[in-house]
């Protein structure tokens, strides 16, 4: 008679060393090293080693969700998928980098983190030889090459590689928010921005820039940051000669080309080629108008309004006359001129000096009494 664990022991892998409780559990497993997949999903062709990796994955073409986050309603096809959801919720980070110490809820997050350490980049495009680091964005890459373009969105007309994606973004036009800060209860459309908003509250900035030792609270920043170092602009506008040090700054600029306008105001309807244009603009329904002038009652619903005024009274030598107010806290005319003549170099160091690519739509000057 054999006790449990010698024959645990007789039902170990000979090609990785993993231990089966049973000679079928193993059998099962040396698929994966055999490369043998013999069930077919009728629908899309796509094989699998077990029989209940076939009816987990029919569930796609199904549309069935079995498994319901309690906290935020969202439906899964498979039960892991929720177990991994639901520390979206709870804040649970059972992962942590042996090399940096930083914690992740689900271990290939960590998989994917310990490659910034390592440097490792497995995934190659064949087209142009650039490596990557996480498959998703040689995906991404690939679609530069193929231009394949195939979800768009029916409310904007904006154009996606991934279904995911596409949904992702549809929040915007439907204000879902399904992920909420339980530190302030601030709610957010994406996992990503939630997790990034969280280090508001902890302060963590765990991406230093070798080059200056600036440090920031998302990868993405740092490799933006990165490029006013090497002067790449890795993103060339199709319609004319200017390029981009990044993507969000080309799709901004690339409306200037197309007219598009996906950013609607809800009380009048006009259309806006930037969300800040269309925040700006909601002013003028609500009345807000958040710049006051610290040496005269008026107020303005937009920045450069506020500037303009001010230099007015440098101009008339009023500036500080209201109740002593300002004096102390105003800058200079020449130092306010060279403000602008730093701020107007950065803009177009960086692709962001089109004439009128920056102005809002219709803006008109104004100012109002406090």
């Amino acid at each position: 008679m054999h006790d449990g664990k010698e024959g645990k022991s007789g039902c170990a892998c000979p090609d990785c060393g993993k231990q089966f409780s049973t000679p079928g559990n193993l059998r099962v497993h040396r698929r994966i090293h055999a490369g043998v997949k013999p069930f077919g999903c009728e629908q899309c062709g796509k094989r699998f080693t077990e029989l209940g990796g076939l009816r987990k994955h029919q569930r796609i073409h199904a549309g069935v969700r079995p498994y319901r986050c309690a906290d935020c309603g969202k439906e899964f096809g498979r039960v892991h998928h929720l177990k991994s959801h639901q520390r979206t919720h709870s804040g649970e980070k059972p992962y942590a980098c042996a090399d940096c110490g930083r914690r992740f809820g689900h271990s290939g997050e960590l998989k994917i983190h310990r490659r910034t350490h390592s440097g490792e980049k497995p995934y190659h495009c064949p087209e142009c030889g650039k490596n990557f680091a996480v498959i998703s964005n040689l995906r991404s890459h690939q679609r530069v090459h193929s231009g394949e373009r195939a979800h768009t969105c029916a409310d904007c007309g904006r154009s996606f590689g991934e279904l995911g994606v596409l949904r992702k973004h549809r929040r915007v036009h439907t204000g879902e928010r399904p992920y909420h800060c339980t530190a302030c209860g601030k709610r957010f459309s994406r996992i990503h921005h939630l997790k990034t908003h969280q280090r508001t509250h902890t302060g963590e900035r765990p991406y230093a820039c070798p080059d200056c030792g600036k440090t920031f609270s998302q990868s993405g920043d740092l490799t933006k940051h990165r490029r006013t170092h090497s002067g790449e602009k890795p993103y060339p506008c199709p319609d004319c000669p200017r390029s981009y040090n990044n993507s969000g700054d080309l799709r901004k600029h690339s409306r200037t080309h197309s007219g598009l306008k996906p950013y609607a105001c809800p009380d009048c309807g006009k259309g806006f080629r930037m969300i800040h244009h269309l925040k700006t603009h909601r002013r003028v329904h609500t009345g807000e108008r958040p710049y006051l002038c610290p040496h005269c009652p008026k107020t303005f619903s937009r920045q450069h309004h506020l500037d303009s005024h001010r230099r007015r009274h440098w101009a008339s030598g009023t500036a500080g006359d209201a109740a002593g107010t300002g004096t102390s806290t105003s800058a200079s005319p020449g130092a306010a001129a060279a403000a602008e003549t730093s701020s107007a170099q950065a803009g177009a160091g960086d692709g962001r000096g089109v004439k009128g690519e920056e102005k809002e739509e219709g803006e008109e000057e104004e100012g109002g009494g406090g």
